[in-house]
């Protein structure tokens, strides 16, 4: 099994930049992201989260297994491919994925009262239904 240094080494070559530009993502210097990759010392929480939003794999360097290996086959090839894109891409991806979820149900107003109630405010209304006895006329 291989150590967490070099895991890193290989998430940093995957997102494609070299250790000066890695460690400025972490927030920290190049020395440091050195240090790490040698195992001769470890990264702390900060410096996780923040090259976690590049999509390294955070559990993959703690752990030595990758969060893909409980996706399926199709969502294991998206998630590849998306971590391939550069911000422009992944920010495309993602408006697509928006673009595309089901619309909000509208909520519907419901409004009860007496016959001769006034009611005030601005209230716009694509259809309306009225009962008179047992018959249900709509109104449009």
């Amino acid at each position: 099994m291989s150590t967490f240094g070099a895991r890193l080494k290989e998430e940093r070559k995957r997102v494609g930049m070299n250790q000066t530009e890695f460690a400025a993502v972490g927030g920290v210097l190049k020395g440091a992201q050195v240090n790490y990759e040698q195992d001769d010392r470890l990264p702390n929480a900060e410096y996780l989260t923040l090259i976690s939003e590049l999509g390294v794999d955070v559990m993959y360097l703690l752990k030595g297994s990758r969060v893909a290996a409980s996706l399926d086959a199709i969502e294991s090839d998206l998630l590849s491919g998306f971590r391939k894109l550069d911000q422009r891409g992944k920010a495309g991806v993602l408006a697509l994925i928006a673009g595309m979820a089901p619309a909000e149900p509208k909520a519907k107003n419901i409004i009860h009262g007496s016959i001769g109630q006034v009611i005030e405010g601005n209230l716009t209304l694509e259809s309306q239904s009225f009962s008179v006895g047992t018959k249900k006329n709509k109104v449009k």
